[in-house]
């Protein structure tokens, strides 16, 4: 399995920047560090986010915030997400990265479900604030000057309270470089099927900036497909990617495909990464590396591989002695000596290690703070909650 690919056509701008394909690797809490996004970029192209970043603590400048923001010196463009409920101290954290030169794209994080982050009117129950929403968004994009700012954000809380058509034309109208909707609500969490209608709706909404689609996307051919049933200028990519680096390789292929004669498309949407065990065993192995690198401590990073585990081996004739046993190694070495017990020629197992990956959660109830429903503009009595919102909150 080659990690090169063709060099696809232009993908649509955002703002100054010229990505070469239309992909966006989702910030994921814990999973989109430096040794993800490298590892990713290896395979394929594309803008790679770093995971949600408080922008209080970035503010404050807390040792693990400055860690999380240093890119390697092969990222290019450098992209941080930022989670924040002030606007004072969003705008504060975007000057701080613009003043030292520490991106080239910042996104905004509307769109967190988890309850930790809503039950404080963050997140995906903030752009319910209108007046809030736009305060933030509006200070942020000033505060970026040249640099293209985004946002990112679900539909809404729950079905009977939407609210990113009016999300979106308020951004739209601050001047942010993109609008990404995850096409789900709150409510949803990840469960369910995506709402590709609803990303449709946005782009004839939003018609002066790029629209990018998020959910659902496990293939590359779900990625075109996406963009073809929508409309929307691409994607952003989650927990397909999970386990599955490759993927970028195959959207790099698939939208370059698109660019071609439709005579040639068909057959060259459908093709796809089918690695055998060995190199499955090796993109593990590279990401454990990266992660020592990362971390500067091989038995932090060893710990932090096991999550993978599952996610890299879905599907393949791998035991579940030797699951638990990488799921539990100390030392690169230990990894080493497990991994060598595979078979390398074991050959792709197909459907069984496609399709849904990671936690979907069942639909639920979001935690709001008190009485948040009651009005789109933000209660005094709300400030409160939105204070202590950004104290605890370092991922989503």
């Amino acid at each position: 399995m080659s990690t090169l690919f063709a060099p696809p056509a232009p993908a649509p701008a955002i703002g100054p920047l010229r990505l070469d394909v239309p992909v966006v690797l989702a910030p994921m809490a814990g999973i989109t560090n430096t040794a993800f996004r490298r590892l990713c970029r290896e395979y394929g192209a594309g803008l790679y986010v770093s995971e949600m970043i408080t922008s209080r603590a970035l503010v404050e400048r807390t040792p693990e915030s400055m860690r999380l923001i240093r890119h390697h010196e092969s990222e290019t463009p450098r992209s941080i997400q930022l989670y924040g409920v002030d606007p004072k101290t969003v705008a504060e954290a975007v000057r701080m990265l613009v003043a030292e030169d520490r991106a080239d794209h910042i996104d905004l994080n509307f769109g967190c479900p988890v309850p930790k982050v809503t039950r404080k009117g963050g997140g995906a129950a903030l752009p319910w604030k209108l007046d809030l929403f736009r305060a933030i968004v509006e200070g942020a994009v000033e505060a970026a000057g040249p640099l293209p700012l985004t946002v990112k954000m679900r539909k809404g809380i729950d079905s009977d309270h939407l609210t990113y058509l009016e999300a979106g034309r308020i951004a739209e109208g601050a001047g942010v470089a993109a609008v990404a909707l995850h096409a789900r609500t709150a409510a949803e969490f990840y469960s369910g099927t995506a709402d590709w209608s609803a990303i449709a709706t946005l782009k004839q909404t939003v018609t002066s900036v790029p629209v990018l689609g998020n959910g659902d996307i496990w293939s590359a051919a779900d990625a075109v497909r996406m963009v073809e049933e929508t409309g929307c200028d691409g994607v952003v990519v989650g927990r397909g990617c999970l386990g599955r680096p490759w993927l970028f390789g195959d959207l790099a292929s698939a939208f370059t495909a698109r660019s071609r004669s439709s005579s040639e498309r068909s057959a060259r949407v459908e093709t796809k990464a089918e690695p055998t065990l060995g190199e499955v065993a090796f993109a593990f192995r590279r990401h454990a590396e990266l992660l020592v690198e990362f971390f500067d401590d091989e038995n932090r990073a060893c710990r932090d591989i096991r999550k993978h585990v599952a996610w890299y081996f879905k599907g393949y004739a791998v035991g579940g002695e030797l699951r638990a046993a990488l799921a539990q190694a100390s030392s690169l070495a230990e990894i080493d000596e497990l991994l060598g017990r595979l078979d390398p020629d074991q050959p792709y197992p197909g459907a069984d290690a496609e399709g849904q990956r990671g936690r979907a959660g069942t639909p639920k109830q979001p935690a709001l703070p008190e009485r948040w429903l009651d009005s789109r503009e933000l209660q005094e009595t709300h400030r409160i909650a939105l204070t202590e919102a950004e104290l605890d909150t370092s991922g989503g």
